[in-house]
């Protein structure tokens, strides 16, 4: 569970979170304050995403990654790790993406001024 440290940003967890840069473990759920989040390592970056699908709530924590794209476990719909945009053929919002800072005291989700705020 992530920790409250200060107001512009939630801490995650340690920076080993997702285990070693081998990519053991590219995604993992977490909670960020309320917020259930998704943890995803793609090609040498981490961020987070919304943890639901935007289309039918599918659980994206059982879906996988592959250049670039989040692929939703239930309609196979995919979502830019870039800016959350949803794959061509489909019509609802985009996936919330957000940027995580890895720093020498662990993993911290950025929630300041600029920042989207999960929801």
């Amino acid at each position: 569970m992530a920790e409250v440290a200060r107001p512009d940003r939630i801490r995650l967890g340690p920076c080993d979170l997702l285990g070693d840069l081998s990519g053991d473990r590219p995604l993992l759920p977490v909670l960020a304050g309320r917020q259930h989040l998704l943890l995803v390592r793609e090609a040498g970056r981490i961020l987070a995403v919304e943890r639901a699908c935007p289309h039918e709530g599918a659980d994206l924590a059982a879906g996988r990654c592959s250049a670039g794209r989040l692929f939703c476990p239930r309609h196979l719909a995919s979502f830019s790790l870039r800016d959350g945009s949803v794959s061509p053929g489909w019509s609802f919002r985009p996936l919330r993406v957000f940027p995580v800072a890895v720093a020498a005291d662990g993993l911290w989700l950025e929630t300041g001024p600029g920042q989207r705020q999960p929801c």
